[in-house]
C-alpha cells in the first residue's frame, strides 16, 4: 500500500473509530433520536433562519430528505417552522425549548469528547496542526471541485 492509500485508509479508520466511540455516549443520552436528527438540531441552533436548502447543503442530502426529517422533528416538538415577514415563500426553522435542551446536552457531550482527547492534542505542535489543517483544507477543496464537475446540486 502506498502512502496515499495509507492516508485514506487511516483517515477512514480514524473517522470510524471516533464515530463509533462517540456514538455509544450519544445513543445512551438520545434514545428515540437519530444522529442526523441531533445534528440537524445543532445546525438549526447555530444558524438563525435555517431553511431546507441550507440544511440540505450542510448534510449533503436532498431537500426532500431534510423536509422529511424536519417533519419528524416538528412532530417530536423539537423544532418549529415559520416564515419571515419579508419572504412568505421560504420556510425557516428554529428550536423549541425541548430542542434547545437537546442542543445543550449535545454540546456538553462534544465538550466531554474534547476533554477525553485533550491530552493527545496538547502534544501536537503548531506546525503539526498547520500541516494537518493545510492538507485537510486542500483535500476538501479538491473534493468540492470534483462534486462541481459532476454538476450535481447538493440540494
Amino acid at each position: 500500500m502506498n502512502k496515499e492509500e495509507q492516508v485514506i485508509v487511516e483517515f477512514r479508520d480514524l473517522f470510524n473509530k471516533w464515530g463509533w466511540l462517540n456514538k455509544l455516549k450519544m445513543e445512551s443520552r438520545f434514545k428515540g433520536y437519530t444522529s442526523s436528527e441531533v445534528h440537524c438540531i445543532e445546525l438549526i441552533g447555530k444558524n438563525e433562519d435555517s431553511n431546507e436548502t441550507q440544511l440540505a447543503e450542510s448534510f449533503y442530502m436532498t431537500r426532500g430528505a431534510i423536509s422529511k426529517m424536519a417533519k419528524k422533528l416538528i412532530k417530536k416538538g423539537l423544532i418549529e417552522s415559520y416564515r419571515k415577514p419579508d419572504n412568505k415563500k421560504e420556510i425557516c426553522f428554529r428550536l423549541t425549548l425541548r430542542g434547545e435542551e437537546i442542543n445543550r446536552v449535545h454540546a456538553e457531550l462534544h465538550q466531554a469528547f474534547r476533554e477525553r482527547d485533550k491530552a493527545l492534542f496538547e502534544q501536537v505542535t503548531e506546525e503539526q496542526f498547520d500541516a494537518m489543517l493545510h492538507f485537510v483544507e486542500q483535500y476538501s477543496r479538491h473534493l468540492d471541485a470534483e462534486i462541481k464537475k459532476l454538476g450535481v446540486k447538493r440540494s
